[in-house]
C-alpha cells in the first residue's frame, strides 16, 4: 500500500511539472499571450497605416489638386508666374 502511495505522488509531481514547464504548459502559454498582444498593437498601427495611404491614394487619384498639393510640398515646385520666396531662419 505505501508503495502505491509513494508512486502515485510521484506521478502526481511528475505530471504538475508538465503542466507548469511542460512544451505546451502554463509557462509557455504566458509568453505567447505576450507575443500575440504585441502582434495584435503592431497589426493595429499597420492597419492605421495602410488606412491613410488608401486614402491618400484614393485623393491622388481623384483630381489633379492633391497631385499638385504633393508636388509643392515634397518636391518644390512652382507654378508660372509665381514667385519663390526661401525663408532661413537664424
Amino acid at each position: 500500500m505505501r508503495f502505491l502511495v509513494v508512486m502515485g505522488v510521484v506521478l502526481l509531481i511528475a505530471l504538475q511539472f508538465r503542466f507548469w514547464f511542460g512544451s505546451s504548459g502554463v509557462v509557455e502559454h504566458a509568453e505567447l499571450a505576450k507575443r500575440l498582444d504585441a502582434q495584435r498593437q503592431r497589426t493595429e498601427v499597420l492597419s492605421e497605416r495602410n488606412r491613410i495611404l488608401a486614402s491618400e491614394v484614393k485623393a491622388l487619384k481623384a483630381g489633379p489638386e492633391a497631385l499638385e498639393a504633393r508636388a509643392r510640398t515634397e518636391l518644390g515646385m512652382v507654378k508660372r508666374g509665381e514667385t519663390f520666396y526661401l525663408v532661413v531662419e537664424p
